[in-house]
């Protein structure tokens, strides 16, 4: 880190980013004090760094520039920032023993620049388009940290969100076999803050003006196949002691060649299940998006049966013929396949919503 630090300072001076070039020599210092590269590189480049800060942000407000105080604000906070590293940092101290300060001039383009984002957020709220919104709602916000409680800026970043918001209201499912319910599913969207999901009676009740979109899963329904079993069998052959013998006063170990053939089966039963999610513009009753949403989930499993000397399998072998014949638990695979339903509905609402 701290040759990174060193290097990255001195490449920042020499592309004329003073204020890196100073962040890279303080951290560099905090651990090395006497460091003699970044103590040069630091005082080279701090004086650099607050002119062009202050000087731009004189420059902006000259200039009339869009957001000219916010700019301002930035470079405010980034010379004071610097104030309070090489404060905190002894080897930089050293060095800058003086570092500037600008708070009193960061308290007054702050209130400036609070004006100046709220004006921009009601000029973007009166176009009343969504995106204008949206844009509103970012400029409130920037108004309300600037200045917390600025005039009303509360209020206007609830009414932009509002304006901002497409309204989606869910219509209820038709009831099915399997009473599969997705609507936790929609409700639990949140991906897109611009996006609300509202019930029929919600609608109603805030008496919603505009709807955007009205959002529909059917469910198509769920088979589950019947068990298919395979099999395959393999022979297995080894050498085993049996016994010991005296050869020449030596004990020797008589071994004996064992086999058995081992049959592994493997049931398989695979599970199916479809959706339907639809997805239709308000205003004139089109259909945005059709499209069936299928998960196949298959459950398997093994056991095994042998002939001839069990001697001659292996370990693993031992163990799948102990087993019986595996069952899989009453709803296993329909829960499985109820979840990745779950997933892929997420994914695509999800996928859908982002280009709102």
């Amino acid at each position: 880190m701290f040759l990174d630090s060193c290097s990255s300072g001195k490449a920042a001076y020499k592309q004329g980013d003073y204020y890196e070039a100073v962040l890279a020599a303080v951290q560099r210092l905090r651990g090395k004090p006497d460091h003699k590269k970044s103590r040069e590189v630091l005082k080279l480049s701090y004086q650099l760094a607050v002119d062009y800060l202050e000087t731009d942000a004189k420059n902006q407000i000259a200039a009339n520039a869009n957001f000219k105080y916010k700019t301002a604000v930035e470079n405010y906070e980034k010379i004071n920032h610097l104030y309070e590293e090489i404060r905190t940092s002894p080897g930089a101290l050293r060095v800058i023993p003086k570092p500037v300060a600008k708070y009193d001039e960061l308290t007054e383009v702050k209130a400036k620049a609070a004006e100046e984002t709220y004006e921009a957020g009601i000029q973007a709220l009166l176009k009343n388009t969504r995106e204008d919104a949206k844009q509103a709602y970012y400029y409130f916000n920037d108004a309300n940290t600037f200045s917390p409680g600025y005039r009303e800026a509360i209020e206007m970043i609830e009414q932009a969100k509002f304006n901002a918001t497409l309204k989606v209201v869910v219509q209820p499912s038709l009831i099915n076999y399997r009473d599969w319910n997705f609507e936790p599913i929609v409700f639990g969207y949140n991906a897109n803050m611009f996006v609300k999901f509202y019930t029929p009676q919600q609608a109603e009740e805030l008496k919603l003006e505009k709807v955007d979109q009205y959002i529909k899963v059917i469910v198509n329904g769920y088979q589950e196949g019947r068990p298919i079993i395979t099999s395959k069998t393999e022979s297995f052959s080894d050498s085993v002691k049996t016994g010991e013998k005296i050869v020449k006063g030596v004990k020797t170990p008589i071994h004996t060649k064992v086999s058995a053939t081992l049959t592994t089966y493997t049931k398989k039963i695979t599970g199916r299940g479809s959706i339907n999610l639809i997805i239709t513009d308000a205003g004139n009753r089109a259909e945005i998006k059709n499209q069936d949403i299928i998960a196949d989930e298959t459950w398997s499993d093994s056991w095994g049966t042998y002939k001839g000397d069990e001697r001659a399998l292996s370990d693993g072998a031992k163990r799948l013929c102990q087993k019986k014949e595996p069952y899989p638990e009453r709803t296993y695979i329909e829960n499985r396949t109820r979840k990745e339903l779950d997933n892929r509905l997420s994914n695509e609402l999800r996928s859908f919503y982002s280009r709102y």
